[in-house]
């Protein structure tokens, strides 16, 4: 059973993984963090991205990061252009992922634009982690240390809560840490339940 988990930026959706990661039969995957390996590991990634960008991509054998964000984040064109590089091989390495983990109740496959990507059916149930705006901004504002209109744009960019929300299985409000605990317990012994092997 594969459980798409996700909430947009400042939610809080790092802490609420590592509360489904603190139970034995759950396997997680966060896509963010494994895309960003695979851009330095996939050999697949390295080609293309030099075809796409130029060599400049990468520095020393490792990816250029602030080189590439300075395109893709100016022009919308270039960002999907990396995106189809990028996101197939992600798809290829959760199929493996997911292979290695068969004995597991269910994983976790974390995003933060799980919906913003289309690819909510592939999963059998999902999770949106979300909180109160300003709660949002202040902790982006305190975690990145940058100002309240950047904070803005990126929250902007990304779908709105109440939109995700109405396209989730389940729910979670992490507006305190002892709330978002018994929640996560709550979804966890619900989905187990749905598991065949239970």
């Amino acid at each position: 059973m594969i459980i798409g988990l996700t909430g947009g930026i400042g939610s809080g959706k790092s802490t609420v993984l590592k509360m489904f990661n603190e139970f034995s039969n759950v396997a997680i995957y966060v896509a963010d963090i494994e895309a960003k390996q695979l851009m330095n590991t996939s050999k697949v990634i390295k080609e293309k991205l030099i075809i796409a960008f130029g060599e400049e991509v990468f520095k020393n054998a490792v990816l250029n990061r602030e080189f590439l964000a300075n395109i893709v984040f100016k022009n919308k064109h270039k960002l999907k252009v990396l995106n189809n590089i990028v996101h197939p091989e992600v798809k290829n390495h959760f199929k493996t992922f997911v292979a290695e983990n068969a004995d597991k109740d269910y994983i976790v496959y974390e995003s933060a634009i799980l919906f913003e990507n289309n690819t909510e059916n592939q999963f059998d149930f999902i999770i949106t982690v979300f909180t109160d705006l300003e709660e949002r901004i202040n902790r982006i504002i305190k975690r990145d240390n940058t100002t309240r209109k950047e904070v803005l744009n990126r929250i902007n960019s990304q779908w709105q809560d109440n939109k995700k929300l109405l396209l989730s299985n389940y729910v979670i409000d992490n507006y305190s840490f002892k709330n978002s605990m018994i929640r996560v317990k709550e979804i966890h012994n619900i989905l187990t339940k749905k598991h065949p092997s239970i």
